[in-house]
C-alpha cells in the first residue's frame, strides 16, 4: 500500500509502518499530526479498527518511571465547567470516555454540548451519529443556540466507514452516539449484542491510542440501571460517567464511576432546561425554592454529592389504614431498605407505632438519597408525620442512625454546617460531638435517636404554647 505523509496514513489501520500522533497536534501543528515513528518493526495481529493491525518489536522500550513524559495525560479542558469539574479539567489525549444513562435523560445533549464547547475553541471535532440523522443534529444544536464549522457531524452505524472521516477530518475530539447502534460488519451478529458492542469499543480504544484522539461513546443503560453491553465495556475503556436523573425532574447528576486519570470524588450538577442543560453552582437554592415551611413531615439534611454540600428536604407521610390492612412502604429517591430499617429503629427504640399505617418517603427535586447522613432526618420526619408535629423550617438535621438507636457521625460535618448556615439554617441537630461551628448557629449534639426526638418534641411543644400565647394576646 502507498504511504502519505498527508494528515494520517491509510497504512496505519492495516498495520504496516506506523504512524504517530504527537502532541504538538493539540498544540495545533497540524504539520505533526502524522509522524512517522522512526526505527519500529512491526509484526502483524490486529488492526486499528480489529482486521490486522500490529504491534511494534522495538518501538515500545521499558524506562524507568522518572523519565516518562507525562504531558501525554495532560487533560485538556472542555468548556463546560461542570463535566470539567468531574473530569479533572477535561478530556486527556487517546484517552475513552464512556456517557452512561437512561434513554432521555440527556446523554446526547450534554455530548452535543461538549463538542460545541470544544469547536468555539477552535477545535476540530467529529460527532459520529449512528441513532441521529445530520439534520436532526443540525436542529438540535440550534435548540442549544449554538454552531461552529469545527464541528463535523457524520451520519451512519458502520464503524469501519468512521476511519476515513477521521483521516479527512482530523479531529481532535471523536463522539460515538452511541455504541449499542453501531455495527461492525464483519460480525453477524446484531447491533447492540454483546459481541457487536465489544468489538466496536476495542476499534474505538484502538483509534484512540494510536492516535491520541480523545473519544467519547454513548452508552446506555438497563431497566436495572446498569450499563447496557457486556461488563466488560466498564473494564476496557479509561473513564466511565454516569448521567442521573428523574426524567420528569430538571436536576441531573453527572458522576464518575471510573477514573484512570483522576479521582471519581466529584460531582457535576446540572439543570435540564429548553435550550440544553444548564449548570448549577448553587443547586441546594433550586431543591429548596419551593419548600412549605411549617408542613408536619418535612425536613432538611445535608447530603455530600462527591466533595459539594447539597441540602435536600426529607419528606414523609404516615397513612393510617384499616385493622386488617399490613403495613407498607412506598419511596421516592430513598432506599426502601434503608427506610425499613429506621422504622424499625423507632418502633424497637422509641415505642413509637407504624402498625396498620402506610408510610410514604420521598426525596425533593430529583434527588436519589444513597448516603446513610440523612438517616437522621428521615427518622425525625417520620416521627413528625406520625405525631403531627413539624420540625422547626430554621433547622438542619443529618447523621447515620445504628440499629442500637446510636446516632453516628458523617464525614465533612464542617463543610455540612458551612453549607446550611449559607442558606439560612440557624439551628442543626447533629451527632455528638461537632466541631468548628458556625458563628450564630445554634447546635443540638444528640447521641442516640431517643436524644433527637425528644429535642423535636420538646421544641415543638414550646414553638405551640408561644403561638397560643401570642392569639391570646391579639384576641
Amino acid at each position: 500500500m502507498e504511504e502519505s505523509t498527508e494528515g494520517l496514513s491509510t497504512t496505519l489501520w492495516y498495520g504496516s509502518p506506523t504512524w504517530y500522533s504527537s502532541p504538538a497536534l493539540f498544540r495545533g501543528d497540524e504539520n505533526s499530526w502524522g509522524q512517522e515513528l522512526s526505527g519500529t518493526t512491526w509484526q502483524s495481529n490486529h488492526d486499528v479498527m480489529g482486521v490486522e493491525t500490529s504491534i511494534g518489536v522495538s518501538g515500545a522500550l521499558a524506562m524507568p518511571m522518572s523519565q516518562v513524559d507525562p504531558v501525554g495525560a495532560v487533560p485538556r479542558p472542555v468548556g463546560v465547567d461542570e463535566l470539567d469539574r468531574v473530569l479533572q479539567g477535561g478530556l486527556v489525549p487517546g484517552s475513552v470516555t464512556l456517557f452512561a444513562g437512561e434513554p432521555g435523560i440527556g446523554k446526547s445533549t450534554l455530548v452535543l454540548q461538549a463538542l460545541l464547547s470544544i469547536a468555539r475553541q477552535g477545535r476540530r471535532v467529529l460527532l459520529f451519529s449512528a441513532e441521529e440523522s445530520a439534520q436532526q443534529v443540525r436542529a438540535r444544536a440550534e435548540r442549544l443556540g449554538d454552531q461552529s464549522d469545527e464541528l463535523f457531524i457524520m451520519a451512519g452505524a458502520n464503524i469501519e466507514s468512521l476511519l476515513p472521516a477521521v483521516e479527512r477530518v482530523r479531529p481532535e475530539v471523536v463522539a460515538v452516539d452511541s455504541i449499542q447502534t453501531v455495527f461492525h460488519q464483519g460480525s453477524s451478529s446484531l447491533p447492540g449484542s454483546t459481541t457487536q458492542v465489544r468489538d466496536c469499543t476495542v476499534r474505538l480504544i484502538a483509534l484512540a491510542k494510536s492516535s491520541g484522539i480523545a473519544v467519547m461513546v454513548v452508552s446506555h443503560v438497563t431497566k436495572d440501571g446498569l450499563i447496557a453491553g457486556p461488563r466488560l465495556l466498564e473494564h476496557l475503556v479509561d473513564t466511565v460517567v454516569m448521567f442521573e436523573g428523574e426524567r420528569y425532574h430538571a436536576l441531573r447528576m453527572l458522576r464518575t464511576l471510573k477514573h484512570r486519570f483522576g479521582s471519581t470524588g466529584e460531582v457535576g450538577l446540572f439543570e435540564m432546561e429548553e435550550c440544553g442543560l444548564r449548570a448549577m453552582p448553587d443547586p441546594s437554592s433550586m431543591l429548596l425554592a419551593d419548600r412549605i415551611s411549617g408542613f408536619p413531615g418535612g425536613v432538611v439534611t445535608v447530603l455530600l454529592e462527591g466533595t459539594r454540600p447539597l441540602l435536600v428536604e426529607v419528606q414523609a407521610l404516615v397513612s393510617p389504614r384499616g385493622d386488617g390492612d399490613s403495613g407498607r412502604l412506598a419511596v421516592q429517591g430513598i432506599d426502601a431498605k434503608r427506610l425499613a430499617m429506621v422504622v424499625a429503629v423507632l418502633e424497637s427504640r422509641m415505642g413509637i407505632g407504624f402498625g396498620n399505617t402506610a408510610i410514604f418517603a420521598s426525596a425533593v427535586g430529583g434527588v436519589t438519597v444513597k448516603e446513610p447522613a440523612a438517616d437522621l432526618a428521615l427518622a425525625l420526619a417520620l416521627v413528625a408525620a406520625r405525631l403531627d408535629s413539624p420540625v422547626s423550617p430554621t433547622t438542619v438535621i443529618f447523621g447515620e442512625v445504628g440499629l442500637a438507636g446510636e446516632i453516628r457521625r458523617v464525614p465533612r460535618m464542617p463543610q455540612r454546617l458551612a453549607e446550611a448556615f449559607k442558606l439560612g439554617f440557624r439551628e442543626a441537630i447533629v451527632p455528638y460531638p461537632a466541631q468548628e461551628i458556625p458563628s450564630g448557629m445554634k447546635i443540638v449534639k444528640v447521641e442516640t435517636i431517643s436524644d433527637a426526638v425528644a429535642y423535636v418534641a420538646s421544641s415543638s411543644r414550646n414553638c405551640s404554647s408561644s403561638t397560643s400565647r401570642s392569639e391570646a394576646s391579639s384576641s
